[in-house]
């Protein structure tokens, strides 16, 4: 599963003139950040060529049959594609400093390693061993319901998705879509713009907020809103193995 060392310190290279700091800040403000082109149009384009390859998957979902929505996705099997497992390996410390200090806000005991064989490794020992990045794709009236990638006991609390098409060129619609639900609050909702090559990295079930009384937990939810026109891929990277 690992990728060789150059495509690893090349996916490094793209992610360290990010202002990681500032991203921490508003993953723990909003409950996501953005990360601009932090693929190029031609990377996006090898990425979602990839999806009518089958030996690439381990599966292929219709949503529709179980109820996530309208479209398809299939996910990655191992060895991972060198640059979505260096991709994948490379933005795991940068969240893990997020993660811990999350913990610690909440009294949660979780810590997590520095480096993501190192949180792989603890997946497998827990019988959570199958790969979860995924490549969606999504046509006119495709949508995908709210929802969160829990897929075992052991979950890192923050991901990735990765737009790999260019809104107004390539689809129209399926903005990716945010709802965060406070206690005693009705939800509020976030529609986060992204251009091709760019990320969003968000909490994936919940984290800390400030108030008046202390530190309480928000739960947060994503997903697609239909797709009008065109073709729409993505490229989701999630940090903890399923069972």
């Amino acid at each position: 599963m690992n990728p060789t060392a150059p495509v690893l310190q090349s996916a490094e290279d793209r992610l360290a003139g990010h202002d990681w700091p500032a991203a921490a800040t508003e993953l723990s403000n909003v409950g996501y950040a953005v990360l601009t082109e932090i693929l190029t149009p031609e990377e996006c384009e090898k990425i979602a060529a990839l999806y009518s390859h089958e030996a690439h998957f381990r599966s292929h979902i219709q949503m529709a049959r179980h109820g996530f929505g309208q479209g398809e996705y299939r996910y990655f099997k191992y060895p991972l594609p060198d640059l979505i497992g260096g991709l994948r390996t490379a933005l795991y410390p940068h969240l893990a400093s997020v993660a811990n200090e999350w913990n610690a806000r909440m009294g949660v005991d979780q810590r997590y390693p520095a480096e993501h064989t190192d949180f792989l490794g603890q997946c497998h020992d827990v019988g959570q061993t199958r790969p979860t990045p995924l490549l969606f794709r999504y046509v006119p009236g495709d949508f995908n319901r709210l929802h969160q990638d829990l897929y075992g006991d052991l979950a890192f609390p923050l991901q990735v998705a990765v737009l790999l098409s260019q809104p107004g060129e390539d689809f129209t619609g399926g903005e990716f879509v945010l709802t965060e639900q406070r206690p005693r609050m009705q939800s509020r909702v976030e529609v986060v713009p992204l251009h091709r090559g760019d990320a969003v990295a968000f909490a994936v079930h919940s984290r800390p907020v400030q108030g008046a009384r202390g530190i309480y937990r928000v739960h947060l939810r994503h997903g697609v809103s239909p797709v009008r026109s065109g073709r729409r891929h993505t490229v989701g990277i999630i940090f903890h193995d399923a069972k």
